[in-house]
C-alpha cells in the first residue's frame, strides 16, 4: 500500500475497542479511512478472521456511539498482498457531535482529528458543532448536559393525567429523534442553569434590602417556588362600608401569575443571567432578558399580538394547563386592574422585557388625590382612560373620534394627561400609542 496515516487516513494493526473514538473523530471532521490488519508505518500483518472482526467493528459502531453513525459508514474486506485487511469508510456526519455513549457529550467523550491523531474536542468546539447541526433556536438544540433526571416535571405530569415517557418526550421536543436530550429537556430537569432571583425592599427604592430568594431546579419548580414566595407579600387589605367589610388584596393574583409566566415562557434563554423580581412598597417588577421577539413591537403586544419566542415550552405549559392560549398573558393582566386608576406598566428594549404591577392597596395621599380629582372634573381625561381600560391603549385618531375635536385639540388632551402622569406614550410618529 502506498498510503501513509494522515488526517483521514488511520492505520489498525488489530482491531480494538478504541477504534470508536477514530470514528467519531472522522464523522465529527472530514471524514477519512480506517484499515484494520495494517501496522502504523504501512506494512500488511492483515487479518485471520476477517467476518468475527468485522462484525465486532460494526456492533461496536452500532452500540458505543451516539447518535447513530453507522449509515455513514461502510465497510469492505480486501485482499492485499495475499493478506486480507478490512477498510472503514467513514463520511463527515450531519448530526455532529458524534460521541462516546459511556462518556457522554463533553471533551472525553467528542473526538476531531488533529493531523493523523484523534484529540478531545474543546467545550467551544462542541457547542459550535451543536449550533451548526441543530441552528439558532436555544430549546431545539441538543443540551449540553445529557446526563438529566426529571422528578419535578414527572410529578407535574403525573397529577394531569399526562404520560412522560420517552415517546412523550420526544412529542414535546424535550428528546430528539436520536434519544438525545435537548437544552427544552433542560430547562425542565433538575440541572437546568438558569434561575429565578427574587428581592424584597422597604420603600420604593433599592436603598433599604430586606429579603433576597433565589429558585433553581425545573422551570416547573421554579415557577411554583417563586409564585409561593411572591404570594406572601400579597397581603389582604380590609376596608369597611357601613357595617360591610370589603377585603382587597394588594395585587390582582391574576396579574401576578400572568406576569411570572409570561417572563418564564417568553425569556431568552441562550443568555445565562437569571430572570428578576423586585418587590417593592408600591409595585412589583418582573424582569426577563431577551426583549420583544425580532418583528414585533411594543404596540403589537398591547394589542394582543403575539409570537412565542420559546414554542415548545409554551406548549409544555399549556399541557399542563399553566397557560390557556398563546398572546393572552398581557391581556389578562391589563383587565386585572380594570377600575383602577394605577395602571400595569409595559416596556420593552432590545435586551430586556418588564412588567410592572402597581399595588392596588398603596396610596400617596395628596398625589392620589390629585389623579382622582383630574379623573373625575374632566370628562375629556375620564372619556378616554374609560377607553384605554377597554381597549388597553388608544391613538391620536382615536381621541379625536370619540371626543369629536380636530387634531391641535387632541394632542393637547394627550400632553395634558401626560404631563399629570395619567397615560404614558408608547412609541414614536405614526405608530405612536398611549396607555396607563
Amino acid at each position: 500500500m502506498n498510503l501513509f496515516e494522515n488526517e483521514n487516513t488511520e492505520f489498525k494493526r488489530e482491531y480494538v475497542a478504541g477504534i470508536n473514538k477514530t470514528v467519531v473523530a472522522f464523522a465529527n471532521s472530514k471524514g477519512g479511512t480506517i484499515y484494520i490488519g495494517v501496522s502504523d508505518d504501512g506494512e500488511i500483518i492483515g487479518i485471520e478472521d476477517t467476518d468475527t472482526t468485522l462484525l465486532n467493528i460494526l456492533n461496536t459502531i452500532r452500540d458505543s456511539i451516539r447518535p447513530d453513525v453507522s449509515i455513514y459508514t461502510s465497510s469492505t474486506i480486501k485482499n492485499i498482498e495475499r493478506k486480507k485487511i478490512i477498510e472503514i469508510n467513514v463520511q463527515r456526519g450531519i448530526n455532529r457531535p458524534y460521541y462516546i455513549t459511556e462518556k457522554g457529550l463533553k471533551p472525553s467523550g467528542v473526538y476531531v482529528r488533529q493531523g493523523n491523531a484523534s484529540v478531545p474536542a474543546s467545550e467551544e468546539l462542541i457547542r459550535q458543532m451543536i449550533k451548526e447541526t441543530n441552528g439558532d433556536k436555544f430549546e431545539e438544540v441538543r443540551s449540553f448536559n445529557q446526563e438529566l433526571t426529571f422528578e419535578y416535571a414527572h410529578s407535574e405530569f403525573k397529577s394531569n393525567n399526562l404520560n412522560f415517557n420517552h415517546s412523550q418526550m420526544k412529542t414535546l421536543g424535550i428528546q430528539d429523534y436520536d434519544g438525545l436530550y435537548t437544552n427544552l429537556g433542560l430547562l425542565l430537569s433538575e440541572q437546568c442553569t438558569h434561575n429565578i432571583k427574587v428581592a424584597s425592599f422597604d420603600g420604593k427604592d433599592k436603598n433599604i434590602f430586606n429579603d433576597r430568594r433565589e429558585f433553581a431546579g425545573s422551570l416547573l419548580k421554579q415557577l411554583s417556588d417563586a409564585y409561593e414566595y411572591i404570594d406572601l407579600f400579597n397581603k389582604t387589605r380590609a376596608t369597611y362600608s357601613g357595617l360591610t367589610r370589603m377585603d382587597k388584596r394588594d395585587y390582582p393574583p391574576e396579574a401576578i401569575r400572568e406576569a411570572l409566566i409570561n417572563s418564564i415562557v417568553h425569556r431568552e434563554y441562550s443568555f445565562s443571567g437569571s430572570t428578576l423580581i423586585n418587590i417593592f412598597d408600591d409595585r412589583i417588577e418582573f424582569i426577563s432578558l431577551g426583549g420583544l421577539v425580532p418583528g414585533l413591537a411594543l404596540e403589537d403586544i398591547m394589542i394582543g399580538v403575539s409570537q412565542c419566542r420559546n414554542e415548545k415550552l409554551a406548549n409544555v405549559f399549556y399541557r399542563l394547563k399553566l397557560i390557556e392560549a398563546y398572546g393572552t398573558g398581557i391581556s389578562k393582566i391589563i383587565a386585572s386592574y380594570n377600575g383602577s386608576i394605577n395602571k400595569p406598566v409595559i416596556k420593552a428594549t432590545y435586551g430586556a422585557f418588564k412588567v410592572v404591577l402597581p399595588n392596588l392597596n398603596y396610596t400617596q395621599n395628596e398625589m392620589v388625590k390629585e389623579e382622582i380629582e383630574n379623573y373625575v372634573s374632566n370628562p375629556q381625561y375620564n372619556t378616554i382612560l374609560n377607553y384605554i381600560n377597554s381597549n388597553g391603549s388608544i391613538t391620536r385618531n382615536e381621541v379625536q373620534e370619540i371626543l369629536n375635536v380636530g387634531q391641535t385639540r387632541a394632542i393637547n388632551v394627550l400632553k395634558e394627561m401626560a404631563g399629570k402622569e395619567l397615560i404614558k406614550t408608547v412609541g414614536k410618529g405614526k405608530r405612536t400609542m398611549y396607555v396607563k
